[in-house]
């Protein structure tokens, strides 16, 4: 593991801060203009933005973006899953080429600049174990799927410590099959060095995310939500030996 660099940690706060200052404005008025719209599509495409350009004006993260990008997902929505390495992780997501809503733990919310701009982008909150917080989010990545965008799901529920892929649990699976989405698994290897758990500080990494083969739910039940969950996992998990001999991280099971 990279050692992470506290004065370049700095840096990275307060050029993250100075972008989202800059794009809050006017998230706040596509959220206000979209807010009927149940994919939150143009609001979303700001809160990218974001991503990108923080990205784009750091010297300290440099990401790639492999694999094939599914034809129809403009048009057709996906439950895209992938693994979890780090709170950098929506930096490098925010470059896959198609729009999505994205789940994430309600403490984030809360957070000033980067909890507003996430209100105000459409993202889902979560509260892992209360089950209203589960109810209600679920119903909006139904109204989300059905209104034709895809939803982003960390299928772990948290960050490794150790960087080992754990289990993934049932929300996104039973998600995909009662809507009749298919699953688009994303494979992420490098971010760990950009921000590893527990750490405060942003570091320097190269990094990069594998778009995997679909995985259709056609004809599957509540009863296969087990199998098309170990499936799932079981792709991303032969895609991360590969991944991570180029860009760093862990390579156990």
């Amino acid at each position: 593991m990279k050692r992470v660099n506290p004065i370049l940690g700095v840096w990275a706060y307060a050029e993250f801060g100075a972008v989202i200052g800059a794009f809050l404005p006017i998230m706040a008025v596509s959220s206000w203009r979209h807010r009927h719209d149940p994919t939150r599509r143009v609001p979303g495409q700001w809160l990218r933005r974001i991503g990108r350009t923080a990205t784009r004006l750091s010297t300290l993260w440099k990401f790639d973006i492999e694999g094939e990008r599914p034809p129809d997902i403009d048009a057709t929505a996906y439950v895209v899953v992938a693994n979890h390495e780090s709170q950098a992780d929506p930096f490098l997501l925010s470059f896959l080429p198609w729009d999505m809503r994205w789940v994430a733990k309600a403490a984030l919310f809360e957070q000033p600049l980067s909890g507003w701009a996430m209100r105000f982008g459409g993202d889902i909150p979560l509260r892992r174990g209360e089950g209203d917080s589960v109810r209600a989010c679920l119903l909006e990545c139904e109204r989300a799927l059905r209104g034709g965008i895809s939803v982003m799901m960390f299928p772990e529920g948290t960050r490794s410590s150790s960087g080992d892929l754990l289990p993934f649990k049932d929300g996104a699976f039973d998600l995909a099959i009662r809507t009749g989405a298919s699953i688009l698994p994303i494979a992420i290897a490098g971010t760990r060095a950009m921000r590893p758990k527990h750490s405060r500080w942003f570091g320097k990494t190269h990094a990069c995310a594998k778009i995997l083969a679909p995985i259709a739910t056609a004809g599957m039940t509540a009863t296969d939500v087990g199998a098309l969950r170990e499936r799932s996992r079981a792709a991303i998990a032969a895609a991360l030996p590969e991944l991570r001999s180029r860009y760093g991280g862990v390579t156990s099971e």
